[in-house]
């Protein structure tokens, strides 16, 4: 079963680092256009107008497809770490698979429906990407703490469960103020509610 996977421990960091150089070079090349103002714009605001939006959607659809190769690794490692342990069910597995790849598809979505073309595919692509992601995260912790000791070590799954708990966190204000906002526009006047 994982004679794909030996080799393929680069593809983690590919995605971070492809994911990290998509926001960074649609936030340089907004700002240099005069798109956002340079002090912490949206995510989102920095790939709504061209040139930057096309660069943003291309990236960022690359990032989705090598997270979903990622958690394909991710599924896989499990299962056949499972064979010999038996320390979580296949059907979590692959119920964690089935979520982060949910997830994935959100992301495809936020890239493809630009915030101010169409912003209410691109909200729910968005709740789906970050709720989709929180509960992934949650579910890898819970798997990664099941095949403690011989799989991990403690310490590794504390670092995830933080990771999780603070990812949890962080999803409750998002969700509460983009439930406030009637409009979606990059820039506001002091009169506006």
């Amino acid at each position: 079963m994982l004679r794909c996977v030996p080799g393929v421990a680069f593809v983690p960091a590919l995605l971070v680092s492809w994911s990290s150089a998509a926001f960074i070079v649609s936030y340089v090349i907004a700002v240099l256009a005069g798109h956002v103002q340079p002090l912490v714009p949206y995510i989102s605001d920095t790939g709504t107008k061209p040139p930057e939006s096309g660069i943003f959607g291309f990236m960022i659809n690359i990032s989705a497809l090598l997270g979903v190769i990622t958690m394909y690794i991710r599924y896989l490692l499990i299962e056949k770490q499972n064979e010999s342990s038996h320390f979580v069910r296949s059907s979590c597995n692959m119920f964690s698979l089935c979520i982060g790849l949910m997830g994935c598809t959100g992301m495809g979505i936020v890239a493809t429906f630009q915030e101010l073309s169409v912003p209410s595919v691109h909200d729910i692509g968005a709740l789906v990407a970050f709720g989709s992601g929180v509960v992934y995260i949650m579910l890898q912790s819970i798997i990664s703490y099941k095949s403690c000791p011989q799989w991990n070590t403690y310490f590794v799954c504390h670092i995830r469960m933080a990771i999780s708990v603070i990812s949890c966190i962080a999803f409750i204000p998002m969700i509460v103020f983009a439930s406030r906002i009637s409009m979606t526009k990059i820039y506001w006047t002091p009169g506006e509610k």
